[in-house]
């Protein structure tokens, strides 16, 4: 399902690079039925020219999103959200934390683990999207800690909201 969106989006525009992202990317891992995806801008002007192709295709802008990205969303018949993508600049493109953390969870079970709880623990306590996310942040903070240690990177607050 990944890659029919993946090639849908670099139809629009080719010059993109397109990566599967999010917990249905890390093998093992508890995942909500969304598929996440990663895309590089080719240029920072690329959203705005390639809008009405996304929109006619049944993507739509999810202006709540984090200021870090642009994301876009596709929803089902019913209104079920099955699809994100994060539109990052292209400076922006090799520190994005959301790719950082699904590498480090690819290459480390304990922290896979740890999120894989606190998924478990966050979806057992609400039903809010949004609270969702706040009740994992510690541990993806954690993780995040961790992993762009490892690379030589600054702690960032993981919290986007």
């Amino acid at each position: 399902m990944s890659e029919a969106a993946a090639s849908e989006l670099a139809s629009i525009e080719p010059a993109w690079v397109i990566e599967h992202l999010g917990s249905t990317s890390v093998p093992g891992l508890i995942a909500k039925p969304i598929i996440d995806l990663a895309v590089r801008l080719a240029s920072p002007s690329d959203l705005d020219r390639h809008r009405p192709d996304l929109e006619a295709r049944g993507w739509r802008l999810n202006p709540g999103g984090p200021a870090s990205r642009t994301t876009f969303e596709r929803s089902d018949d019913a209104g079920r959200r099955t699809h994100l993508a994060h539109f990052f600049r292209p400076e922006l493109w090799h520190d994005a934390n959301q790719r950082i953390f699904r590498d480090w969870l690819r290459d480390h079970d304990d922290d896979r683990d740890l999120y894989a709880r606190a998924k478990e623990a966050a979806s057992a306590a609400t039903d809010s999207g949004l609270e969702y996310t706040r009740l994992k942040t510690a541990a993806v903070q954690q993780i995040m800690d961790r992993a762009r240690a490892a690379r030589g990177l600054l702690r960032v607050d993981v919290w986007e909201k």
